[in-house]
């Protein structure tokens, strides 16, 4: 296949990015921005499940339930900008929007918390998955995670705890952090190893997520939010930087959603999560993880 001048272009960005970022240490000013970023984020969305506010994100914009219905996938960054600068740091806040025809809450959450079958789902950027603790309400996780991004041979282990809660009739969200995060160095390699916590690369050194699920129009409709935490990007790259990590960011948050309904209607899914009980909202259930 010939490789366009777009395509040689975007490696040789990618090379000298990569060559220009040092190692990089998490620092304890940026960790305080995060965790007040994140208890914003958890208040917004304790603000949602209050009468007269919208559940959904999509219901903030009069045509987004007709877009999905018809089978797009909705992906937008939150915010003014997809990279909001903290000291020594970069917040990326994403929102992902599907519906799944035809599903039923149970079959979505019988796939989301399904761990063990991970690197089935979201091959092949899920190199292994599995369920640590599970209860019917909350959920214990580790996950390798394959670096795809600027040709690095890196991947990234990580233990993840996640809850859910009701949201009142046919509806239910769920929220999940990362509580350890480790790169491996030279992935696959001889002398593939993983370094300390909060060192390396830098770019992820924290996750966190909330999903919101409806039931209606004969199937579901998910939304996820994620923000995740990464080293700053010198000024003078930012200009190159920018555009290539919207589109990665974009593209893998749209690709996850689509291989999720995928295993949803897949009639060989097999459905091994404790199910939540939908009868009664909860309120009060959103956590700040502040360290």
């Amino acid at each position: 296949m010939t490789v366009s001048w777009k395509q040689k272009w975007l490696l040789v960005l990618s090379v000298t990015v990569v060559s220009t970022l040092h190692a990089a240490e998490l620092r304890q000013e940026t960790i305080c921005k995060w965790d007040e970023y994140i208890r914003s984020a958890d208040a917004a969305m304790q603000l949602r499940l209050q009468p007269g506010h919208p559940f959904l994100w999509i219901d903030e914009a009069p045509d987004r339930r007709r877009q999905l219905r018809g089978g797009e996938i909705l992906v937008n960054s939150v915010g003014e900008s997809s990279m909001k600068r903290v000291p020594n740091g970069l917040i990326h806040h994403w929102m992902g929007a599907a519906f799944f025809p035809n599903a039923k809450l149970d079959d979505v959450l019988g796939v989301v918390r399904n761990y063990a079958h991970y690197k089935d789902y979201y091959n092949p950027n899920v190199i292994d998955a599995r369920s640590i603790q599970q209860t019917a309400a909350a959920d214990r996780f580790s996950m390798l995670l394959m670096n795809k991004a600027f040709f690095m041979k890196t991947a990234l282990e990580g233990e993840y705890q996640s809850s859910y809660a009701a949201a009142g009739s046919h509806r239910l969200y769920g929220v999940a952090t990362a509580v350890r995060l480790q790169e491996v160095a030279d992935y696959g390699e001889a002398s593939e190893h993983r370094l300390p916590a909060n060192e390396g690369s830098g770019y992820i050194w924290r996750m966190h997520s909330i999903t919101r699920f409806e039931e209606a129009d004969g199937g579901v409709y998910v939304e996820i939010e994620t923000m995740a935490l990464s080293r700053d990007i010198p000024a003078g790259l930012r200009w190159m930087v920018d555009p290539i990590v919207r589109r990665v960011a974009k593209g893998a948050m749209t690709t996850s959603l689509r291989q999720t309904e995928d295993a949803v209607s897949s009639p060989s899914r097999v459905a091994a999560a404790p199910s939540v009980s939908i009868s009664n909202p909860v309120a009060g259930f959103v956590q700040s993880f502040a360290k």
